[in-house]
């Protein structure tokens, strides 16, 4: 099959690799019909390259017919047309139980002292073969798909996979009071979902902030007040302006849509940069011990926040050692919550919403359908941001 694959930093290639097969029970093999591109995606391409390997499938996003399942897969059917989560759980374990399924403990990858593996996400996850390919292999298929019904476009339901409950995710840990105010710093797929879902769950205001034309263009015409960061000379004009409107004090809730991708901070970026070249056996080390990550947009968000708001985390940081201003957290008696997508907990929460009224606009939220052979431009498109890329399917 033909499958996208990591070679090197911003080097991804389209390649004919070896069709999944059923190795357990409890495996299925999808048939993939649309795979999106994410912007974690992008930390693969950019500064997680330390844990990756030449060859690794990426994607984490997919959609797909079932062709074959396990017989420890009581609940799907040859044919059915499913999602599947980015991560992979049991759903019977205490964690699962819990909610979380990001740490299932039945499939922690406890040698590099993570939670549950991932999709297409560096060896720190699993190194598990990923959904930017013609067929993939689901293990823990009895809990995992989502099964979705027969008739509307992939954009439907795809985003169940990944965008939707982690926009979700952000905006539930955000806590946002009913009428209150949130700032969502990045705008890309992430935050641009988040604005919707915030909008949808009853925020008063909902401020959007990015540097790129049309993603800030895209949210105002959804009615988000959005601040171009190029309009600034510091965070602190812009944590004054959004802050002058909301009576001096900020938001009730800041959500960090940005993570390690954040631009203000070119020493981080020199150590990252750095640890991508570095050989494997000092690099690895190097950026999941030492590394420092580009924080320009949480050190923002605790700025911002009024005190005692929330922040949600749901951009990814890679860095152990990142200095944070704990004293003015303290201070301020900031909530901050953060982590994977638990993506099975809110899937029923927001089947609801994925109507042919579409409250969510999830049939129009792509802005670029690609075949999977022209994947390694749509990486580059979407890295360096042209064309007004927010999000992007592929299709084998």
């Amino acid at each position: 099959m033909k499958a996208v694959t990591w070679q090197g930093k911003r080097d991804v290639r389209v390649e004919e690799v070896p069709d999944p097969r059923i190795e357990e029970p409890t495996d299925a093999i999808i048939r993939i019909t649309s795979s999106g591109l994410c912007g974690s995606d992008l930390h693969l391409y950019e500064v997680l390259t330390p844990f990756m390997t030449p060859g690794d499938i990426l994607g984490h996003e997919p959609m797909g017919i079932v062709e074959e399942v396990g017989a420890g897969v009581p609940d799907l059917a040859v044919g059915d047309r499913v999602v599947v989560p980015f991560q992979i759980a049991c759903g019977t374990c205490w964690m699962c139980l819990t909610g979380l399924p990001t740490q299932c403990e039945t499939t922690q990858v406890r040698s590099q002292g993570m939670g549950a593996p991932l999709f297409g996400y560096t060896r720190l996850y699993g190194a598990v073969p990923g959904a930017q390919a013609e067929y993939l292999r689901v293990p823990q298929a009895q809990f995992g798909p989502i099964k979705v019904p027969e008739g509307p476009a992939d954009d439907r339901f795809v985003y169940l996979s990944d965008v939707l409950p982690t926009a979700w995710q952000a905006v539930a840990y955000a806590d946002v009071p009913q009428g209150g105010s949130v700032a969502v710093l990045g705008l890309g797929p992430i935050g641009d979902m988040a604005c919707r879902i915030a909008q949808l769950r009853g925020a008063g205001r909902v401020f959007g902030v990015d540097l790129v034309p049309e993603r800030l263009s895209r949210m105002r015409a959804r009615g988000v007040e959005t601040f171009d960061l190029r309009s600034f000379d510091s965070e602190k004009e812009l944590v004054e302006a959004i802050r002058d409107e909301t009576d001096g004090r900020g938001p009730d809730a800041v959500i960090d849509a940005v993570g390690t991708e954040a631009h203000g901070s070119a020493i981080a970026k020199l150590v990252q940069n750095a640890a991508a070249v570095m050989p494997r056996k000092l690099s690895g080390p190097m950026a999941e011990r030492f590394s420092v990550d580009r924080l320009a947009a949480l050190h923002t968000a605790i700025e911002l926040v009024r005190r005692g708001g929330t922040i949600s985390l749901s951009g990814v940081y890679g860095g152990m050692a990142d200095p944070l201003p704990l004293l003015t957290m303290f201070d301020k008696q900031i909530q901050l919550r953060m982590g994977q997508a638990n993506v099975r907990r809110w899937a029923d929460d927001i089947l609801p919403y994925l109507t042919d009224e579409d409250p969510l606009g999830v049939d129009e939220f792509a802005t670029h359908r690609v075949p999977l052979s022209e994947a390694p431009q749509a990486y580059e498109m979407f890295q360096r941001k042209q064309d007004g890329a927010v999000k992007v399917l592929m299709q084998p």
